[in-house]
């Protein structure tokens, strides 16, 4: 077995009594996490492409706790992305299932090996392989902003914001508070070409495999005005995995 040792007992800060510490896993990477909450049952918030817990689900992290009690909520923050560095965030063909696995290992860590997920874009896609390669570890799944694949008009639309000077001041400058003016388009570029290699190397495969290996019940959020999934994602998860709406 691999051992787990967190590096902060408890960093305790000043944001409505949450616990912000970090946990370094066995292959020396350090993750970053937010806890809330006092519930026996464990919920993980996984965030989508360079997010962290706070800047892409801080309004879970301040209302679910509430929602419900009988969890505690931890939202991390993945391999190399804000407060998880060093190491730098390392992109492969299995950068998605290489965040998989750390997911497990920081639950493991923290003494909650059964959880749920909630987990947006990037996180929900990251939440479809932690529920298909480790079934007896996910309890409930819930994604949206997600699928299991990419497809060429989705391809297309990537690269065309690689350029991070044509997004909106707003959403550029959340992330640069993150990573700076300069690291951040060296970062999201990188993020680019990666999925652009699972798109020409394995044919946009993120992880249909996995998704027929789920059997948590999942629920799938889809927003209409989503310009960047394709809707048919929604058909595409609810025809394999079994108990899912």
């Amino acid at each position: 077995n691999r051992i787990l040792k967190p590096l902060v007992n408890c960093a305790v800060m000043q944001r409505n009594n949450h616990i912000e510490t970090k946990v370094k896993l066995s292959d020396g990477i350090t993750i970053h996490y937010v806890q809330r909450g006092k519930g026996d049952k464990s919920l993980l918030l996984m965030p989508g492409a360079l997010g962290t817990g706070w800047t892409h689900l801080g309004p879970q992290i301040e209302k679910l706790p509430e929602l419900l009690p009988n969890h505690t909520i931890i939202a991390w923050d993945p391999p190399g992305y804000g407060k998880s560095q060093p190491p730098e965030r390392h992109f492969d063909l299995d950068f998605f299932q290489n965040d998989a696995r750390c997911a497990v290992e920081l639950m493991r860590a923290l003494g909650r090996p059964k959880f749920s997920i909630v987990g947006w874009s990037d996180g929900g896609v990251t939440g479809l392989i932690v529920a298909g390669r480790f079934v007896e570890c996910v309890e409930k799944l819930v994604i949206w902003g997600a699928g299991a694949y990419l497809n060429a008009e989705e391809e297309k639309a990537l690269n065309a914001l690689r350029d991070v000077q044509k997004w909106s001041p707003r959403m550029r400058e959340q992330i640069e508070k993150v990573y700076g003016v300069r690291e951040f388009p060296k970062l999201w570029s990188a993020w680019v070409d990666a999925v652009v290699a699972i798109y020409k190397e394995r044919k946009g495969d993120f992880c249909c495999t996995e998704v027929t290996q789920i059997k948590a019940p999942t629920f799938i959020l889809h927003g209409k005005k989503d310009l960047m999934i394709a809707a048919e994602h929604i058909p595409y998860l609810r025809e394999r995995i079994n108990n899912c709406q």
